[in-house]
């Protein structure tokens, strides 16, 4: 059993918020590491091999999980979208199916986004046993000029496993990158999300929602540094927590020097669906550049008791009216999702979870 000291923020704040990291105690590090066979990948697969460059992140959740995909990587995938002259827009969905055989994912995917391209890319992570799994994955997207890439991250494991993600960015002129991220498993969910955004005009969005119960725990630190003038980052989180759940978010938007014009935008929101879920947030603006725009915002609190009042009127239990309430403050994220399948596999793990 170890203790792992996670997702530092980049600038250290008051210790009195208890929020600069993350520390999780008596993590048990899968030291045998099995081949992962249960993948299934549909869409275009000429875009897929398994030359990927070395990993080297700027941030990454800690360097021993880092060294641990490095040294044992089970599923090494890069993934080479290859421009509109060869496709106007390439599709991939890429299922990772945990099960008693495949219980442990040490992930290495790498992006390349070539100028022109145009892809959506779906990553889905389930389980299928109610057992203990680990994942620990890198995400690397090197976006080129005038490339679009929409990633749809889905975390559907159950409660007792172990979720940990890096994601790293590079955004060249022009470029844009989506990334829509549903993150509802784990009993601890740790992500890293850095974008190093260089280019002028380049854009990123990030739209996330979490849904935590029992004693689940998420961390959120997503981090962006904007150099490319005229460059801008979106970042939107909605999330609910019920029973004894717990949440960080920290959001960090950086203009650095010669970034003139960006734009940065900041929000999070929690509901707390019991007395004894936990929200903590720290949106960071820092800026070292003139004639840029910044705004952020958070906010945690419980569902109106006269919405409520007005949903149970209309015959709805009260677990049923809570359900609504969350599908509606969830649905303008999941209006980024095209796949009606994946959306309808969405909304039926949330009715699921807050039963």
């Amino acid at each position: 059993m170890q203790t792992l000291k996670l997702n530092e923020t980049p600038i250290r704040t008051c210790r009195n918020f208890n929020i600069n990291n993350i520390k999780l105690e008596n993590i048990e590090i899968p030291n045998i590491i099995n081949k992962f066979n249960n993948i299934k990948i549909t869409g275009d697969i000429s875009l897929i091999s398994n030359n990927t460059s070395d990993i080297k992140l700027t941030y990454g959740i800690e360097e021993r999980l880092i060294n641990q995909i490095k040294e044992y990587q089970n599923a090494k995938i890069a993934i080479n979208c290859k421009g509109k002259l060869q496709c106007t827009h390439e599709k991939l969905d890429i299922d990772f199916n945990f099960d008693e055989d495949n219980a442990t994912l040490l992930e290495n995917l790498e992006i390349i986004a070539n100028e022109n391209s145009k892809s959506t890319i779906i990553l889905r992570y389930k389980a299928q046993k109610d057992l203990k799994f680990w994942h620990n994955g890198i995400i690397r997207v090197n976006a080129k000029k005038n490339s679009e890439i929409n990633i749809i991250l889905v975390n559907l494991l159950n409660i007792k496993s172990n979720n940990f993600m890096s994601i790293e960015n590079n955004i060249e002129g022009n470029a844009k990158v989506k990334y829509t991220i549903i993150d509802f498993g784990g009993k601890n969910s740790i992500t890293n999300y850095y974008s190093n955004i260089i280019g002028e005009n380049a854009d990123n969005k990030i739209n996330t929602i979490y849904l935590g119960k029992e004693n689940q725990l998420f961390d959120l630190n997503y981090i962006g540094e904007l150099r490319g003038k005229k460059s801008n980052i979106d970042i939107e989180v909605q999330g609910a927590l019920t029973d004894k759940a717990k949440k960080h978010f920290k959001g960090t938007i950086d203009f650095k020097k010669g970034c003139k014009k960006a734009t940065g935008n900041e929000n999070e929101a929690c509901m707390l669906l019991s007395d004894t879920a936990k929200s903590l947030a720290l949106p960071m603006l820092l800026c070292s550049e003139e004639d840029v725009e910044g705004n952020h915002s958070s906010s945690a609190g419980k569902i109106g008791e006269k919405e409520l009042f007005y949903i149970m009127s209309r015959g709805f239990e009260l677990k049923e009216a809570m359900k609504l309430m969350v599908r509606a403050k969830f649905n303008k994220i999941l209006e980024n999702i095209d796949n009606e399948e994946l959306k309808e596999e969405i909304s039926n793990e949330i009715d699921k979870r807050l039963d």
